[in-house]
């Protein structure tokens, strides 16, 4: 476990070190915040270069007098057939003197992937007429032989995107990535699922239901009317003050020891209120925590 939790910034790490980077994995991993990333810290980035042409891009990079000297490339599934070409042209970057290619394999669980295809509304680039998970299976298998190459191999399943961009960033910018850690307060609502990778989770069911006041239904906790209908309730007070004090002590022990991400899931019946209402509270409490990066998320709020 805590050896996947480093394993993004090994990989960041290496990157950032290199004079040539090959970014490659599956559709939805997170390659495109890593090369944006990248570009940021003053590498020459190319997304999808033939990779006929990567030896060309590898030799500029050694070359004297040349205005680039770091190079980040994406080769993906987008390649098609000439992917194949991949794993020779590759042991020819390795064999060129003084480049010390390295080549990063991003990938993520099947749901963590369906799931940022169906936020983000684009088609999965084998798929255009399919489901997701056909082409996200589909692309798995095309990418065994690159993910057995990889000098590195990074699961992003626990990540956002924006996650993964900090974390190549921070590591150029002299500071370890994982000093700040990521904590992420989501609502949800228990008809639609807990949350798979919440780490602690809270039930506010026990609160007031403003789905039962006609006025409230077509609000949501973000909504200042419903907010006061719930401070109405002794509950709601207590349950935050007990709360924050609870993960005003443990955040900062889970800091310490070193994690980078925490998800804090916050439940109520439909996901659209009490939860939603007491996410946003809790993040607002927890502002002052030092070493934190806070976020909040909202899974079910657009959930009839």
């Amino acid at each position: 476990m805590k050896e996947k939790r480093h394993a993004a910034r090994r990989a960041a790490r290496t990157a950032v070190s290199s004079r040539f980077v090959v970014l490659t994995g599956l559709s939805g991993s997170g390659k495109s915040q890593a090369i944006r990333a990248l570009e940021d810290l003053g590498y020459f980035c190319v997304d999808n270069l033939p990779v006929a042409l990567l030896p060309m891009l590898a030799e500029l990079t050694l070359r004297a007098g040349s205005e680039i000297t770091r190079a980040a490339v994406v080769v993906d599934v987008r390649e098609g057939r000439l992917l194949k070409d991949f794993p020779g042209i590759y042991r020819r970057l390795k064999s060129m003197t003084g480049l010390n290619p390295v080549l990063i394999f991003l990938e993520a669980a099947e749901p963590a992937l369906v799931r940022r295809f169906s936020e983000t509304r684009r088609p999965h680039p084998l798929s255009p007429d399919r489901s997701a998970i056909e082409g996200i299976r589909e692309e798995r298998q095309a990418m065994k032989v690159m993910r057995r190459m990889a000098d590195h191999v990074v699961d992003t399943s626990s990540m956002t995107v924006h996650d993964l961009r900090h974390v190549f960033t921070g590591v150029a910018s002299g500071r370890a990535p994982g000093t700040r850690l990521v904590v992420t307060i989501l609502s949800f609502g228990f008809k639609h699922g807990i949350p798979v990778d919440a780490d602690l989770l809270f039930d506010v069911r026990f609160l007031p239901n403003p789905h039962f006041v006609p006025a409230l239904r077509p609000h949501t906790g973000r909504d200042r009317e419903v907010r006061r209908y719930l401070d109405r309730s002794q509950a709601t007070a207590d349950f935050l003050k007990h709360t924050l004090n609870l993960l005003k002590f443990l955040v900062p022990q889970y800091a310490a020891e070193g994690k980078s991400y925490l998800t804090i899931g916050i439940g109520c019946t439909g996901g659209r209120h009490r939860s939603v209402a007491m996410a946003e509270a809790l993040k607002k409490g927890l502002s002052g925590v030092e070493g934190v990066r806070l976020r909040v998320a909202h899974r079910d709020i657009a959930i009839d």
